[in-house]
């Protein structure tokens, strides 16, 4: 893809976000389309909010679960970006009207401390640079019609990213056995989930440790108080106005989402 096309499908993608329409896979519109294709869509995207007053907050890393993996028959995770606007508080409604096709799903959140650049990242070097940790919910969306993606469908959607509820209990790292921190998933009540840290890559530090290496090769750095979203410890399950959904760690805390009645 050249310069204009990515710019074209890009400006699909934004367009799908601005009048709420999901659009056709962009790998059946460009069959051509590489994975650096659909980084540089997702930077594009990026940076028109950006340019519209937006900040970023932190980075998500999807594709963590080997069930998505091979689904999506790839070796390895994804990453998008966190903007200041996809943060909503606990317990607070959070409106519908912004999403397309939401589904949420539970994650251990890392907030940091010190920067992270990469490639060369160490576990040790990750743990150091983390201040602490909280539940998270993060409500992932696609802008995707019926969620018909692939890699690079997802990629340049910047991960399927839509949301993210963080919790208000932080806890240090040395308190925790990351890959033995388990959860259950309620939806009103009945539970729609459950699973532990080891679901992400073994464990939640590997995927930090993967992106802060594969963003810095890229020459980005994880910055001091940014959130990292490492990936989900259960699968996603679909939402609507009125749910309340809500995710309690062992060790870690509870985290509720409120969403309102359209």
């Amino acid at each position: 893809m050249d310069d204009s096309t990515r710019v074209e499908a890009a400006r699909l993608l934004l367009d799908a976000y601005a009048t709420g329409r999901p659009i056709a896979p962009l790998t059946s519109t460009y069959e051509s389309m590489s994975l650096e294709d659909a980084y540089a869509i997702q930077l594009l995207q990026v940076e028109d909010r950006l340019a519209g007053g937006r900040s970023v907050k932190g980075h998500k890393v999807g594709l963590t679960s080997a069930a998505m993996q091979r689904l999506l028959g790839v070796g390895e995770p994804d990453f998008g970006h966190l903007l200041d606007d996809f943060f909503h508080l606990e317990h607070e409604p959070i409106p519908m009207d912004g999403f397309l096709q939401p589904r949420i799903e539970p994650e251990v959140a890392f907030i940091l401390k010190a920067p992270l650049r990469g490639p060369g990242v160490t576990v040790q070097e990750a743990i150091a640079a983390v201040d602490f940790v909280l539940p998270a919910l993060e409500i992932v969306d696609s802008r995707v019609e019926d969620w018909k993606i692939g890699l690079f469908d997802t990629v340049a959607d910047n991960a399927s990213s839509g949301g993210v509820v963080l919790g208000s209990t932080p806890t240090p790292l040395h308190e925790l056995d990351l890959r033995l921190v388990g959860a259950v998933m309620t939806r009103n009540g009945v539970v729609v989930g459950t699973g532990a840290g080891g679901a992400v890559l073994g464990s939640p530090m590997s995927s930090l440790v993967w992106l802060a290496n594969t963003v810095g090769a890229r020459g980005v750095t994880l910055e001091p108080g940014h959130v990292v979203l490492p990936g989900a410890v259960c699968a996603m399950v679909a939402i609507s106005p009125g749910d309340t959904v809500t995710a309690r760690f062992s060790g870690l805390g509870s985290v509720t989402a409120r969403f309102a009645e359209n």
